[in-house]
This record gives C-alpha cells, sequence and structure tokens, in this order.
C-alpha cells in the first residue's frame, strides 16, 4: 500500500535550492505534495510555480509585490500573503509535515524556530540559523522532538556516514572545499578580483550569495560553525580540506582511526532529494559518476592568511555567545555590497574582522540579545563602508 505523501512547504522557493527541490518533486510528485511556496521578491517566478503545484499558500516577503502576485492568482483557491512576518507563520500549518528552509541569511531564523515549535521535520538549507543561534535551535529541537535533516552537500555528507554510527564517538570531521575561483590565489591577487569573475564558481550552481561566500571562504566558515551544532562536536574536531573535484563532500573520522566518506557528483539535487525522502534512498535519473572521469582526487590545506573569513569563522565559534551572529549579520552586508561593486574583495574579510572588534560582545545570548546584535553589526558595517568609497 502506498503512504501519504509528505506535505512540504518550500521557504526560498525561487531561489537555486528551492527550484532544485521542485525538480525533486517533479520526479516524485507521488511522494510529495507542495502545500506552501515563498520567494524574497522574484514574483515572476512564484506566481509560475504558484499555477503549476497548486499550494494552499504563498508568501511574498516584499510586500511591494502582493498586489502583482495576488491579482496573478486571483483565479485560483491560493491564499497569497506577504511579509517577512507571514513566513513565521506559514510554517505552523498543522497539515505541513516537513519546511524546507531554503531561505539565505538571518531571514530564515524565524521560520525555523516557528516550524521546530509546531513539531514540523526541517529540513535544512539555511546554514544561518544554526551559525547564529545554534545552541537556541539545537535545544528547541530536542524539546520538540524534532528531527534536523541538513541539505548542505557537506552535512548531508556528514549525516549519511553517521547514520547507523549512533553508539560510535566521532574523532574529526573534514568539510571538503572546492577551494573556489580564486583557489591558490595570492592577497595581492585577491585585491584586484572582480564580481564577475567571483561569481564563477568552478563546480556548483548556486545563488549570487552563496557562490561569493564560496569564493571567499566564508561559506566554508559557516559550514564549520554548522557542523558544530548539527553533530554535537568540540571546535578542534572539525577541519576543512580544499578538494577541487568536489566528489568527496565530506568525511567521518572515528575514534577507531576508521574513516567514512560520502561521495558523488557536485548536484545539490542529491542531498536535498536525500533530506525530503529520509529515511529512504529513491530513485532518480540524474548523472552518475564514473570513477574513470576522475582518475585523481587530490586535497590541499586552505591558506587562512590569505582567506581569512575561514579564520574568522574559528575565531567566531571559539568566542561563542553574539560573536557568530555579528560575523553572520557583517557578511551578509558585505557580501552584498561586494556584488554592489561598492567594495573590494578584501574589503569583505576586513570589514567583517572590524565589525566582530567592534560590536560588543554577549556570552550568553538570548533571541532578543542575537537580534540586537545583527542589526548593530550590519549598521556599524554600513556605516564603515561608507568611508572607503
Amino acid at each position: 500500500m502506498n503512504s501519504a505523501p509528505t506535505c512540504i512547504a518550500i521557504l526560498g522557493s525561487t531561489g537555486s535550492i528551492g527550484t532544485q527541490a521542485l525538480d525533486v518533486v517533479d520526479h516524485h510528485p507521488e511522494k510529495f505534495e507542495v502545500k506552501v511556496l515563498t520567494a524574497g521578491r522574484n514574483a515572476a517566478l512564484l506566481i509560475e510555480q504558484a499555477h503549476k503545484y497548486q499550494p494552499d499558500v504563498v508568501v511574498i516577503a516584499e510586500k511591494a509585490y502582493f498586489q502583482q502576485v495576488k491579482e496573478a492568482l486571483s483565479t485560483t483557491s491560493i491564499t497569497v500573503l506577504a511579509g517577512e512576518e507571514a513566513l513565521v507563520e506559514v510554517v505552523k500549518y498543522p497539515e505541513l509535515d516537513m519546511v524546507l528552509t531554503a531561505l539565505v541569511g538571518f531571514v530564515g531564523l524565524k521560520p525555523t524556530i516557528a516550524a521546530i515549535e509546531h513539531g514540523k521535520t526541517i529540513a535544512l538549507a539555511n546554514k544561518e540559523t544554526l551559525v547564529v543561534a545554534g545552541e537556541i535551535i539545537t535545544e528547541l529541537a530536542r524539546k520538540h522532538k524534532v528531527q534536523i535533516l541538513p541539505v548542505d552537500s557537506e552535512h548531508s555528507a556528514l549525516y549519511q556516514c553517521v547514520v547507523g554510527e549512533e553508539n560510535n564517538p566521532i574523532e574529526k570531521i573534514y568539510l571538503t572545499a572546492s577551494g573556489g575561483p580564486f583557489r591558490g590565489y595570492t592577497k595581492e591577487q585577491l585585491s584586484n578580483v572582480t564580481r564577475a569573475q567571483a561569481l564563477k564558481h568552478p563546480n556548483w550552481e548556486m545563488g549570487a550569495k552563496i557562490t561569493i561566500d564560496s569564493a571567499s571562504m566564508m561559506n566554508k566558515g559557516l559550514e564549520v560553525i554548522e557542523a558544530k551544532w548539527l553533530f554535537n562536536l568540540e571546535n578542534d574536531q572539525i577541519d576543512v580540506i580544499v578538494h577541487p573535484q568536489s566528489i568527496i563532500h565530506s568525511i567521518v573520522q572515528f575514534e577507531d582511526g576508521s574513516m567514512k566518506a560520502q561521495m558523488g557528483l557536485p548536484d545539490m539535487r542529491l542531498p536535498i532529494q536525500y533530506a525530503m525522502a529520509f529515511p529512504q534512498r529513491i530513485s532518480n535519473p540524474y548523472p552518475r559518476f564514473n570513477f574513470l572521469d576522475y582518475p585523481s582526487l587530490t586535497f590541499e590545506q586552505v591558506d587562512q592568511a590569505v582567506f581569512k573569513n575561514l579564520a574568522l569563522a574559528y575565531q567566531a565559534m571559539d568566542l561563542a555567545g553574539t560573536a557568530p551572529c555579528v560575523l553572520n549579520a557583517a557578511n551578509e552586508v558585505t557580501n552584498l555590497l561586494f556584488r554592489q561593486e561598492k567594495i573590494s574583495f578584501p574589503d569583505i574579510a576586513d570589514l567583517n574582522e572590524a565589525a566582530m572588534a567592534a560590536i560588543p560582545h554577549v556570552a550568553a545570548p538570548q533571541l532578543s540579545d542575537l537580534l540586537e546584535a545583527d542589526a548593530a553589526a550590519r549598521s556599524w558595517v554600513t556605516a564603515e563602508a561608507l568611508k572607503l568609497v
């Protein structure tokens, strides 16, 4: 007998992760029913998705687009909501089984908290949620007995490696990084790189913000902090190695010295599907890995003096408290400013570092402290960046 489909909300359905999640749905319509779709400002694509998948509700976070979406869907039974507060409300719907949080940045925090408090399984692609509020989120998940299934390729790889190993302590994990488009560059070379160069990732198809974070190694830094909370690790148990081919997605080393690695082609649909269908592995028509196409898999150390953002992430993790929140907020602003060509590539890490020193540190923050630290860091970086112009 066929089981009922999993009813899902996709927060950020018009972004890279969201559109690929819908591709997974397309291949298994009998397994997944889309109940909620949300977008930031891409009203046109949200409208197209709503007509195709017929969810119960759509949310356009940018209120200026509300009328456009509402009018376009006026002949359907779909409820149209607007504003970031609506993101928090829709995840509470009782018919939802799973919430895929594919929002980019701090905006994903409140909806994720609400979804956990209402007992929804979380497919987590919004790494900033655990970076900013790892202790709060993991405690809430324990309290409400909610499963958090990572969607990032690296964390999905680690998760796949530890399934069935619950009684075997982890000695160390290795997060792999492609090295991005500037692997091997010197500080001097980085000072001249352009937005267009930084947006050309060698292996992965990702959104603009994450692609820039990958080029600056901040994406890997955020993943380090996320891994700490997902797998209950000490800071010195987490290492990063550059693996240019992006075939080994991450590695777990157990206390007997044995290592498990998860491998595959760099295709985000695989970890998305794994989280959506867990604990099943379901078929798909995606390309398969062939060892003969990759006769050499290589590894290198990260130069943290050149790619300072990774070192800053470790510092923030050591400081704990509001430090990761400040680093994340600063980086969201510097990333955007670089994409707007208002600051240079090295300015990203320099301003991130300065923000960590400038914003007062709270050692044991409540959610209100995190919200204040986030706002303070954004304001401070925005003001400092003006001085560089």
